[in-house]
């Protein structure tokens, strides 16, 4: 099903199903999936839940619960039918058969709002690239523009017909690998440049911060408060989708680049790990990261927990992680600052940012210093040094020599060190 064909249309009314094997909650999960629908103003008419050992191999939930689906879709006026889990083309087309409605699954839903969301070259390449890697195994089962077997029934005539069918799928297939092939050498080459720029910036001592995070928690609307940003910032999944960089000054002085990235959910589709793997990256790279909850939200330890894995799966492990525990002004009762690596903050009234800029500063590798000295005149080739490598906020000439409130690159420091006054 194409879903941009309802863009304009009036709301699509859906049965969200799930199949109950144990490994998740299930009601937590289609609460999720309903979010995930309204993003795309699609109405949940229906939640129904089938408890399984596994998936059925043929229609996932199995063929009573299938057909109770169907008189659902009757009943309520639905017009989809959204599985809480990936489909094969076998399951896709048996359920559309039964329901006679059209049926996706998490995963399409997903790509359907990322496909709207982004705005980069490199945004929309990944969509595409996980669109695709999806699709080659369904072909047989995603809508019949791809997949249509030509004729029917008996005879050479149709069997003639049936062969100029598959030979339509195998095309079709053939031209989804080459695509593939195409989209990965394309992001290749962006992620070889984002990796020059790294080097440069390690080159140049420049910081970075990457916000992680499940998805509406508040990271753009953190990013905008800290650096004025200006980046989208709605009450919906995915609102953002392309990462943002933006620079920040640290109450000690230091500059640092604040890196938005990728919202995540629970059990995100591995085709979109993968495909969005060189956005997920900057968090690999960065010297520090804020991982975002809604402190609020009664899942803010899944939250939390969500980014925790995936940031395992990226092998993650020297950089400090800072818990940002966001939208505490939702609170009935003010929560108290927390220790270690924890801030509690309010994006939206600025609460506790201070608090969490203190702590942003503490984490990151001390590079440079934010010094006051008095350096004699005759050393003024060190102020020189101090001018060119770091940043100075004021400068004063007293009889003694030169005071100055600097922030000192790390190689200058041991030359100061007989000039520090505070």
């Amino acid at each position: 099903m194409n879903l941009h064909d309802n863009e304009q249309a009036a709301p699509l009314k859906a049965v969200l199903a799930a199949v109950d094997t144990g490994e998740y909650d299930p009601d937590v999960s289609l609460d999720e999936l309903e979010q995930l629908a309204a993003s795309l103003d699609i109405e949940c008419v229906a939640h129904v839940v089938q408890k399984r050992e596994r998936l059925d191999r043929a229609s996932a939930i199995g063929e009573g619960k299938l057909h109770e689906i169907a008189l659902f879709c009757q009943n309520t006026g639905a017009d989809i039918v959204i599985f809480d889990h990936e489909l094969s083309a076998l399951q896709l087309r048996n359920i559309e058969e039964v329901c006679e409605v059209d049926v996706i699954d998490r995963t399409m839903l997903i790509l359907e709002i990322f496909s709207r969301r982004a705005r980069s070259a490199q945004g929309r390449l990944q969509v595409e690239l996980a669109r695709s890697r999806y699709m080659l195994p369904r072909l047989s089962g995603i809508g019949t523009e791809l997949s249509r077997l030509g004729g029917g029934g008996g005879g050479a005539g149709a069997g003639a017909r049936r062969g100029k069918g598959e030979t339509k799928l195998e095309l079709d297939r053939r031209h989804i690998r080459q695509r593939i092939r195409s989209l990965e050498g394309q992001l290749k080459q962006l992620a070889q440049r984002k990796a020059n720029l790294r080097r440069r910036r390690k080159k140049d001592e420049l910081l970075t911060v990457a916000i992680v995070g499940y998805t509406n928690v508040g990271k753009s609307t953190l990013l905008n408060t800290l650096t004025g940003a200006g980046v989208l910032a709605e009450d919906k999944l995915f609102a953002t989708l392309d990462p943002t960089a933006r620079g920040l000054t640290l109450p000690d002085g230091r500059t640092v680049l604040m890196i938005d990235t990728v919202g995540l959910v629970r059990r995100l589709p591995h085709h979109l790990v993968e495909a969005f793997r060189s956005t997920l990256e900057e968090a690999i790279y960065a010297d520090l990261v804020l991982n975002v909850c809604d402190i609020s939200s009664p899942q803010a330890s899944d939250q939390i927990q969500v980014a925790r894995d995936l940031l395992d799966d990226l092998k993650l492990e020297d950089t400090p992680i800072l818990n940002v525990l966001n939208k505490a002004d939702r609170l009935a009762e003010p929560l108290s600052p927390l220790g270690g690596h924890n801030a509690v903050i309010s994006a939206k009234s600025g609460a506790g940012l201070s608090d969490l800029m203190r702590k942003i500063a503490a984490l990151l590798p001390q590079g440079s210093r934010r010094l006051k000295m008095l350096i004699p005149y005759e050393q003024g080739g060190l102020v020189a040094e101090i001018r060119r490598e770091g940043k100075i906020f004021s400068e004063e000439f007293v009889a003694q020599g030169t005071l100055l409130d600097a922030l000192v690159a790390q190689k200058l420091i041991s030359k100061t060190q007989g000039y520090v006054v505070e």
